[in-house]
């Protein structure tokens, strides 16, 4: 293992500590106490507006994060990149919030949430700040800033969690009380209004604070730039929106092919939604490691033994979801008691999503090669092929099998992904990966967990966990015998 491995390693840390704060968010807020505090109709609501907001995301950011490596990754070109997609990006999102805002009560109809334009006004402003903010986001990963950035992430999820605790707790306990003051503005039976308001005002303040990111540089915007990073990155985009499709489409399209009615629908996809909170611990690890990969990649690319390293990356990064697979699973039976009793229906698609995730990625780290040499329209081709799938498979049977068929469709999705990123990988940018490794990772995992479901069928509970902790202690046994000597290379070089 190299020192650069090394380097990934803890800054994927501490990414991870940002990105894990962010899914406790979701968990505390909204999967353990939301679960207990609305219906599976209103989850699943706030599901399908969220899928929505990460489409806009993508789609009003035009991947200008990742143009901003691939043309800011030299230190005398920083500023100038950053100072024109900046620019580029403030006009585009003024023009589009503008668009949107005035705009909300036919969009409300259109989502067949006609009483709701609130969400989508409220909703906007969140999807302005967050544009904006990516780009001031990413050049604190190109500048290896892992602190700061992890610092203001925490501080987005430290407001949002209070300004949630104070519209959710603080305001009915005052009320309650005689402060009927506050009655003429608060509606107690329209919480996810203070759900979404509590987000505008984390990623509102969040925005304040990366402010002097952007006044650091000289703004110039130069178009010769501008139209290499747009023709780089409009790709990217059909990438960005076909990820966000393939992992976050269920609950919108069981809203309207699932066989019961409206109301009936979003609960089924609340229950869904709920569980896939579950198993978006695996995807935890993934982001955080996306985080930390894409700027490592490119900064590594024109090294001698970058090809090496990105082998290195793909097999620690497989070792790792593998046990992160098993964990889960084999703890699931406690997991699952964090969900409100109505939302636990939904645990069969668990271990089908988990895998997914585990596809997504390996793709993550298979995919670069599009990256690295401009081939970016074979990303999006590979990305709309895997959405064509998550779409047909959901289409074709989620009438009939229920909710199950989503899961199905997200594992054949990012099977397909993770294969394609590979063959067309070692055709334009070969990567000696170590396939027959990782492939034994994930083939025995799922035969030790399908091992453990047999085998352990006792209805104490404590026993059970101890009977899966040997499993899983056994699991990382045998990864540690068969990768022995680049384990005991890592440890001694870390002494």
């Amino acid at each position: 293992m190299s020192k650069a491995l090394k380097k990934l390693a803890g800054q994927t840390a501490i990414y991870g500590v940002s990105s894990i704060l962010s899914r406790i968010l979701h968990y505390v807020l909204f999967t353990i106490y939301l679960t207990r505090f609305i219906s599976t109709k209103e989850f699943g609501v706030f599901t399908e507006m969220y899928f929505y907001v990460a489409i806009l995301v993508t789609l009003m950011a035009y991947r200008m994060d990742t143009a901003l490596f691939r043309y800011g990754r030299k230190k005398e070109n920083l500023d100038t990149t950053f100072s024109t997609a900046s620019f580029s990006l403030l006009i585009s999102t003024l023009f589009l919030t503008v668009l949107f805002y005035f705009n909300a009560q036919e969009i409300a109809n259109l989502l067949s949430y006609p009483n709701h334009s609130d969400y989508v006004r409220i909703l906007t402003g969140v999807i302005a700040f967050d544009v904006i903010s990516s780009i001031a986001f990413a050049k604190l990963r190109l500048e290896n800033r892992p602190i700061k950035f992890a610092a203001l992430k925490t501080l987005n999820i430290i407001i949002n969690i209070v300004a949630i605790f104070i519209f959710l707790e603080v305001i009915p306990y005052l009320i309650e009380n005689n402060y009927s003051g506050l009655k003429s503005f608060y509606h107690k039976d329209e919480l996810l209004d203070y759900v979404f308001l509590s987000n505008i005002i984390a990623s509102g303040i969040t925005f304040l604070f990366l402010i002097p990111e952007f006044l650091k540089v000289k703004f110039v915007f130069d178009k010769v730039l501008w139209k290499k990073m747009v023709v780089y990155s409009l790709p990217l985009v059909l990438v960005g929106i076909a990820a966000v499709v393939n992992q976050s489409i269920a609950v919108p399209i069981q809203k309207y092919l699932l066989p019961g009615g409206l109301d009936e629908n979003l609960s089924s996809g609340g229950v869904y939604g709920a569980a896939a909170k579950i198993a978006i611990l695996m995807n935890l690890f993934t982001y955080a490691f996306n985080y930390a990969a894409e700027p490592f990649f490119f900064s590594h690319a024109e090294k001698s033994d970058s090809r090496t390293i990105y082998a290195q990356v793909a097999q620690a990064f497989s070792i790792v979801a593998c046990i992160i697979f098993l964990g889960i699973l084999f703890y699931l039976d406690l997991i699952q008691l964090i969900l409100g009793k109505e939302f636990r229906g939904g645990m069969s698609v668990v271990p089908i999503l988990l895998i997914s995730y585990l596809f997504l990625g390996l793709y993550y780290n298979f995919s670069i090669w599009y990256k690295l040499t401009d081939k970016t329209k074979y990303g999006a081709a590979i990305a709309w092929g895997g959405s064509m799938i998550t779409f047909f498979i959901n289409y074709l049977f989620l009438t009939k099998y229920g909710f199950i068929a989503s899961a199905w469709a997200a594992l054949a999705c990012y099977g397909f992904m993770v294969v394609a990123a590979y063959y067309y990988g070692q055709k334009y940018y070969p990567i000696d990966y170590p396939i027959k490794k990782i492939s034994f990772y994930i083939l025995s995992a799922v035969g030790i967990y399908y091992l453990s479901l047999f085998i352990n069928t006792t209805p104490n509970l404590v026993l059970k966990i101890t009977i899966n902790t040997i499993f899983l202690i056994g699991y990382i046994v045998l990864i540690f015998l068969l990768d022995k000597n680049a384990i005991l290379k890592l440890l001694k070089k870390k002494k």
